[in-house]
């Protein structure tokens, strides 16, 4: 493993000066050489947080295949117990998920039961700021992984976070330090006409006469800086590992922890609230935990394939859950508490949490939530990241979850 990091990095950093291109006679700028003095220790661990925006149905992704009341309330939407993915007498998982079933085998995948908060949103945008913020019915600037950023690096580190999608998600937002935030790594860099390149190029070049000059030149270095990174990184990237149908962002994420990228906190997520199954729901929400569950499990076989399986875990989640009876289109309607997932090779396996009742809803034929949501951020937090912060980052003590092995 050693080997193969150092081989990495010392061809990631080559790649870099090919790419970046902004020193004297190929020589690295002093940015991308404290960048590449901040690479990662081999024993720094890296989390990947991977979001189901839409609202997953989490009844018919861990299925209590012997609950007659789950039945009763879904006769056709409910996945039958000689369809499931059988886990043990009580659970199932949804035939979709192969992927995670052979992470449950092998002992790499929590799942967490009745995640969820107290007066739950039924608005994608409001609840998912909940969980962006970790601060539900009330409201925070930054999102819970641009503080716990803050809290694991207090001085500024650029690319401690790493953002792909094509626009920088609330949660990654930080007080401290500026997320990398792109989607197709080829061609992330700054847009602009062929006839401003030269122009756009001596941006944050400039000596800074004032602090806020100095900060604007900071990032604008950071971020040129931080595009040739990620395109010598994805450049350099060739895997053999089967990701399914639609790999989603994780090879990406993959690529630069393969080349020995800073970043300590990945975000990405399945896009287009694809999860917001009200119509027809089966077969889509079995195809689209397909895709998810397969490149999932593609991306942690990666991980093992370049050595660094042992320093990443994955936390899965979605803003809220569905509504217990299947409604008139056979689909379902936005609900409360959901399941969450944690995988990797440090996750102690099995089921955690209290699972609601499904015989004791609560007047809009909901769940009732039985573990705060925070509960598992703070088990990441403090037993996986850096511990004794996580009262710091959630604005509050939650109690912890055994769910680091």
């Amino acid at each position: 493993m050693k080997q193969h990091m150092h081989h990495s990095r010392r061809h990631f950093l080559a790649q870099l000066a090919a790419t970046a291109g902004l020193g004297a006679g190929g020589t690295l700028s002093a940015f991308e050489r404290a960048m590449a003095a901040t690479s990662p220790r081999e024993d720094d661990r890296i989390l990947v947080v991977f979001e189901l925006s839409g609202g997953n149905d989490g009844l018919n992704t861990v299925v209590p295949y012997t609950n007659e009341h789950y039945y009763r309330q879904r006769p056709n939407l409910g996945i039958r117990p000689k369809e499931v993915l059988k886990l043990d007498d009580t659970w199932g998982l949804n035939p979709g998920l192969v992927g995670f079933n052979r992470l449950w085998d092998q002992g790499q995948l929590a799942i967490v039961h009745g995640c969820g908060y107290e007066r739950p949103s039924f608005s994608h945008f409001t609840s998912m700021a909940y969980w962006h913020t970790a601060a539900p019915n009330s409201g925070s600037e930054h999102g819970w992984i641009g503080r716990l950023a803050d809290a694991m690096a207090p001085e500024p580190e650029p690319g401690f976070i790493v953002n792909v999608d094509v626009v920088q998600s609330l949660a990654v937002k930080s007080r401290l330090h500026t997320p990398v935030v792109f989607d197709e790594p080829a061609g992330f860099q700054r847009k602009g006409y062929f006839e401003t390149r030269e122009l756009l190029d001596a941006v944050g070049t400039e000596a800074g006469s004032n602090e806020t000059l100095a900060f604007l030149n900071s990032v604008a270095q950071g971020a040129r800086s931080s595009s040739a990174q990620v395109r010598a990184a994805w450049s350099a990237y060739k895997s053999p590992v089967d990701y399914g149908l639609v790999p989603l962002q994780l090879p990406k994420i993959a690529a630069c922890i393969e080349a020995g990228l800073p970043a300590r906190l990945y975000y990405a997520a399945f896009r287009n609230n694809a999860f917001d199954t009200h119509v027809q729901q089966r077969d889509l929400h079995q195809r689209l935990l397909t895709y998810a569950a397969d490149a999932l499990h593609g991306f942690l076989r990666d991980l093992e394939r370049i050595g660094a399986a042992d320093r990443v875990t994955v936390l899965v989640f979605s803003e809220f859950g569905r509504r217990v009876p299947e409604n008139a289109n056979l689909g379902s309607d936005h609900g409360t508490a959901n399941v969450m997932f944690l995988a990797g090779s440090g996750v102690k396996g099995g089921h955690y949490g209290e699972p609601p009742a499904l015989d004791k809803l609560n007047a809009d034929d909901n769940l009732e939530f039985t573990t705060d949501f925070r509960r598992v951020y703070a088990s990441v937090i403090d037993s996986w990241l850096k511990p004794g912060v996580a009262a710091q980052v959630l604005g509050g003590e939650f109690p912890t979850l055994p769910l680091i092995a």
